[in-house]
């Protein structure tokens, strides 16, 4: 069982940049695909990108895409998505979650995920 804690979340005005992190427990990160997802209140979870277990692979959702990136480092078992260029509509909690799917969008295609962190970007 791998268990998934995010942190970097908070509050930033439109333009400015943040960095979360998700470290996992467990021996196992470096043999998952990892993904971030999304969920603003209302809306279903939505994909961010997501990143193969090597790290040499990435995929990106067109609305971050340019944006967003995601890095690994697996001996310090921790994933990251830096957002730059943040606007209101990113506002939404995030999570990361791990796959055997590599880059599958589905949230279904995922086995264990963190409890979120929230963004909020103020206009």
């Amino acid at each position: 069982q791998v268990q998934l804690v995010e942190s970097g979340g908070g509050l930033v005005q439109a333009g400015g940049s943040l960095r979360l992190a998700c470290v996992a427990s467990g021996r196992t990160f470096s043999r998952y695909d990892m993904g971030w997802f999304r969920q603003a209140p209302g809306k279903e979870r939505e994909f961010v990108g997501g990143i193969s277990w090597s790290g040499g692979s990435t995929y990106y959702a067109d609305s971050v895409k340019g944006r967003f990136t995601i890095s690994r480092d697996n001996a310090k078992n921790t994933l990251y998505l830096q957002m730059n260029s943040l606007k209101p509509e990113d506002t939404a909690v995030y999570y990361c979650a791990t796959t055997t799917s590599a880059f599958s969008t589905n949230p279904a295609a995922y086995i264990y995920w963190g409890q979120g962190t929230q963004v909020t970007v103020s206009s």
